[in-house]
């Protein structure tokens, strides 16, 4: 383990794919289903562009052992989520469920949410409207896109796993 940067290059503005580069390795990846922006907002189903902190892993551990890496962990209940209303004062944080507002369920029956990297997206302090719940996620095996997030197949996740920690970054670029 180590505090390695992930280097994030959409296939095109408008594409779902693209490649992960870290510590010498790259791996295929799904992005947002409407490509990448630099303009985020709720609900386009982009990815943004940028340099973004990697906060701390989410995972089921009904489903998973406990992944080898240098960042904060957190075992997912099947009371977690993540608001996603841009009205309400906890947009874009973990929230506890039953929740009054929209939100994401974290424990999901696909696995999709099985492994979670927070990417700290819109957090300092969340702006309403830019995006919430921005996440490195387990890919769907169809590839079908995410709703803004970067997702990895489940084997590829768990080697980028091991190569990132506190100080590690991810970059999403736009195509060349």
């Amino acid at each position: 383990m180590d505090n390695a940067d992930l280097i994030v290059t959409a296939d095109g503005w408008s594409s779902h794919q693209g490649t992960l580069r870290v510590g010498g390795h790259s791996y295929p990846c799904v992005l947002g289903r409407n490509g990448v922006t630099i303009d985020k907002r709720e609900g386009d189903l982009k990815t943004p562009v940028g340099d973004f902190p990697l906060r701390r892993i989410y995972y089921r551990a009904d489903r998973e052992d406990a992944p080898q890496t240098g960042l904060p962990l957190s075992v997912i209940s099947e009371d977690d989520g993540w608001c996603d209303d841009p009205a309400h004062d906890l947009y874009n944080l973990p929230v506890k469920l039953p929740f009054d507002a929209s939100h994401e369920r974290l424990w999901r029956d696909d696995h999709v949410y099985d492994l979670i990297v927070e990417i700290g997206w819109n957090d300092d302090p969340p702006v309403p409207g830019r995006g919430s719940a921005i996440f490195l996620h387990v890919a769907r095996a169809d590839g079908r896109g995410t709703e803004g997030c970067v997702a990895l197949a489940r084997g590829d996740l768990l080697a980028v796993l091991d190569k990132i920690g506190t100080g590690s970054r991810i970059r999403v670029q736009p195509p060349a």
